[in-house]
Formats: C-alpha cells, sequence, structure tokens
C-alpha cells in the first residue's frame, strides 16, 4: 500500500468511527526493506507486527513464528504464518479483525529470519550456518558466506532434501536412502559464465560443499620450496609450479629435473624426467603436473662441493696466518 492510499485509508476510518484516529504504521526497519517480497515465513521467523486498535497490546513486541507454524498475538488470538509471505499473513489478520474493528489495518515486518537456513561449508571465508531470507542463487549464497578462499577447489557439491525435489541440474542423482538428491557443479564453468544456468537457486536446508584444492609441491634448489595450491585448476606446468617456486637457487640443475609421482594404490612414486632448460628455451613443450605431483630440482653436487672444499682452504690459510701472528 502506497503513502497516499495509507492516507486515504485513514481518512475513511476516520470519519466512519468519528474518533479522529490517524493510522501511523511503524517505519520500516533496513532488514524489512530488504526482505524479499516472496518470501515464505516458516518456524523461527520473528515478526514485528502493526494494527491499528493494537499498538499498545503489540507495541515494542517481537512475534515469533512457533514450531506449530501459528503466531499468537495479544487481543487477536492464534493466527497461522508459516506457508504465507508477509502480504498474505496481513491479508489473514485483517480477516480475522473485521468481527472486532471496522476497516482493520495491519502491518508485518520481518525483524529476524529463523526458517531459511543453509549450510555452506569447506573453502569459504565465513562458512556456516547462514539464512536465506528470501530467493538467492548459489553465487548469492557463496558472497554471504564471505566468497571463497584461495585454496577452494574446483567443484561445488550440493546436497538437497527431497521435499524440495530434485536439484535441477543433468548430474543430479539421488542418495541411497531417498531423502537427499545430489549434484556437483564446476566453480569456473559457473563463475566464468560458462554455464550460467547451474546458477541454481538454493533452497532451505541446502548443504554446499565447496573441498579445498589438491596441491602440488616444489623441492630442490629453488627459491621457496615447498606444497602449492592448484586452487581451482585440475593441472599445473612445471613452468607454473617453477614461478609459484620464485624461480631457480644457486646452483640448479634444471637439465635433471623430475615429476615424482604417486603409483595408484600405492604409496611409492615414479620419477618422470624434466628437461626444464629446454623447456624454459622453448625446445621441448611444458609438462602438466598432477595433484600430489612433486617437482625436484637437483642441486649442482660437484660445484657445490667444490665450494665447501674452496670455503674450507680460505678457513685454514687464514687459521694458519692467525697462529703465524702469535
Amino acid at each position: 500500500m502506497t503513502k497516499t492510499l495509507m492516507s486515504i485509508a485513514a481518512l475513511v476510518f476516520a470519519s466512519s468511527m468519528g474518533q479522529g484516529q490517524t493510522f501511523t504504521p511503524p517505519p520500516a526497519t533496513p532488514t524489512a526493506a530488504a526482505a524479499s517480497q516472496d518470501y515464505v515465513l516458516g518456524t523461527d521467523d520473528q515478526l514485528k507486527i502493526w494494527a491499528l486498535g493494537y499498538e499498545d497490546e503489540l507495541k515494542d513486541k517481537v512475534i515469533r513464528v512457533e514450531p506449530s507454524g501459528d503466531i499468537d498475538l495479544p487481543a487477536i488470538g492464534r493466527v497461522r504464518a508459516a506457508g504465507l509471505t508477509t502480504a498474505q499473513l496481513e491479508a489473514a489478520l485483517v480477516e480475522k479483525m473485521r468481527k472486532s474493528v471496522r476497516n482493520p489495518q495491519v502491518s508485518v515486518t520481518i525483524s529476524d529470519y529463523g526458517s531459511q537456513p543453509v549450510s555452506v561449508l569447506g573453502a569459504v571465508n565465513q562458512g556456516g550456518v547462514h539464512q536465506l531470507r528470501g530467493r538467492r542463487t548459489l553465487a548469492e549464497v557463496l558472497s554471504m558466506a564471505g566468497g571463497l578462499r584461495q585454496d577452494a577447489g574446483p567443484t561445488i557439491r550440493i546436497a538437497r532434501e527431497a521435499e524440495w525435489g530434485p536439484i535441477p541440474l543433468s548430474n543430479a542423482t539421488p542418495d541411497p536412502t531417498g531423502h537427499y538428491s545430489t549434484a556437483e557443479i564446476r566453480l569456473t564453468d559457473m563463475l566464468g559464465a560458462k554455464a550460467p544456468a547451474e546458477n541454481i537457486l538454493v533452497r532451505p536446508h541446502d548443504v554446499i560443499t565447496i573441498a579445498p584444492g589438491e596441491s602440488i609441491s616444489v623441492i630442490g634448489a629453488v627459491q621457496k620450496p615447498g606444497p602449492f595450491p592448484m586452487n581451482m585448476r585440475t593441472s599445473v606446468t612445471v613452468l607454473e609450479a617453477l614461478a609459484m617456486a620464485g624461480g631457480y637457487a644457486p646452483q640448479p640443475q634444471p637439465q635433471n629435473a623430475k615429476i615424482l609421482r604417486l603409483t595408484p594404490g600405492s604409496t611409492e612414486r615414479k620419477e618422470i624426467a624434466v628437461d626444464l632448460r629446454k623447456i624454459t628455451e622453448g625446445k621441448s613443450e611444458d609438462v602438466a603436473m598432477r595433484a600430489n605431483d612433486i617437482l625436484l630440482v637437483p642441486i649442482s653436487t660437484p660445484k657445490r662441493v667444490g665450494v665447501k672444499l674452496g670455503e674450507a682452504a680460505l678457513a685454514a690459510a687464514v687459521g694458519f696466518a692467525v697462529w703465524h701472528a702469535f
């Protein structure tokens, strides 16, 4: 109802009752103003209700939707709220009040949401339970959870209760119990607009999981050895891995580099020879690394031995000179 229509309704009511009352609905809170008009009320939602003629009874009261789905209003009684929008609840309250109030006026706003939880787990910045507060897409829910962490993997897994129907994705499958359906979405396709249809609407009680991504490791003659996340990628080339590790450390043997790869079903690793020198010079193709691969850049042992011998000789010479000085 617009402000003009509200004013007209107030004048009509005042003239019909002869009491000069004015219609002054409560100001809308920022939360209520942002609420989607098609939000369906449910258990644990909290409401602020204003009703002409019942201002004192309802003033500053927060009305909670009970587990039964009803609300209990002072001087008005119990009214079904679950399953209704705020506009539909207003209409239901108006109908109930017609018996005792001429031309009843009602305003319903949501002060807090509690009936549409969704769980966002895994590699997000603010994981946990969030309230949908109306129609929300998968991308919007990820934003509500603070966005993805840097180590987020390439896929999202969704589990949905059967009462909401199957997940509208081609790879959706029911779980063995028949109580849920599950599906996976590639983050790069959805967020990169390659598959915008996969940015589906999220339903209450959905469980959204973003597993951390896999990693590769670089060891040996590099500036920053260690593991590095692959993020949303399924592979990383050896040159990319070398760049992640800050490039070569002194005395590398790039021509003798190796990828150490786990053998399926075993804890042992096989060696794959990689000539980083040729790859860097463009004489050989870059090589893709898989999750859990280790890139080994050997250290030039003979040169290191030579350096150590030279340092030892210098130390001995200095020591001899110092000894003869006394």
